[in-house]
């Protein structure tokens, strides 16, 4: 008998290597052809020193199946208003001149490297993913959240229910159109209080007790 269930998993320090070859190859897998070796081992490596510059405030979530091969991907940041977001890197876009966000705001956050196995037959993966990295803004009812989005998952998130504010000009990264966007606690209330049931005890193993440092939100497990 088959299984093709998959299960979630937080992402630790040392497979960081492997989050970043996933979430490389299976961008360029999605919308290119004939990408060279060499591109992909230099995304590579600039996607893993990244995602190690982020990883003390950071939670990386991934879906695998029962051989641990990951099948999808999505990373949570809280900002601590000094390490430049991809957001400021890429598209030179200062989160707090968006939206007229004040000093006073509650929380920063950043979602970034959701990635999927391409024809995944999990049509669930996406908002377990989802449902993961906006726990902590959605719990907190406040803040808000930013991320750099290909056009095509835009669509999708829209038809789904989560409401994003584009913030900018779109740009071509890592294979496709990527959009810079904002998502506010209002916008993704109702997604959340629709799909939470996904993520239960049943669904996540190996859930260690790591938190965000120094932040008063502490993931665990999600009950419906």
């Amino acid at each position: 008998m088959t299984i093709n269930q998959n299960y979630l998993q937080r992402l630790e320090l040392d497979q960081l290597t492997e989050l970043a070859k996933f979430v490389v190859e299976e961008n360029f897998n999605h919308h290119c052809q004939n990408v060279s070796a060499e591109k992909i081992g230099t995304d590579t490596e600039e996607v893993y020193n990244e995602e190690l510059n982020y990883f003390k405030d950071s939670e990386i979530f991934v879906a695998k199946d029962f051989s641990g091969n990951i099948q999808g991907s999505i990373r949570v940041i809280k900002w601590d208003y000094e390490t430049k977001l991809p957001l400021q890197k890429i598209f030179d876009i200062n989160p707090l001149n968006v939206l007229n966000l004040s000093e006073n705001l509650s929380s920063v956050w950043h979602i970034g490297r959701f990635a999927t196995k391409r024809n995944i037959k999990d049509k669930t993966l996406f908002r377990k993913l989802m449902v993961c990295a906006i726990a902590p803004l959605c719990e907190q009812k406040k803040g808000i959240a930013f991320a750099e989005c290909d056009s095509k998952l835009l669509r999708i998130m829209n038809l789904l229910g989560i409401q994003a504010e584009v913030i900018g000009s779109s740009i071509h990264y890592l294979g496709s159109e990527t959009i810079p966007i904002a998502m506010s606690y209002d916008g993704l209330k109702k997604f959340y209080a629709d799909n939470k049931f996904l993520i239960t005890s049943d669904n996540i193993d190996k859930m260690p007790n790591k938190t965000f440092q120094n932040k008063e939100f502490k993931y665990s497990v999600l009950t419906a």
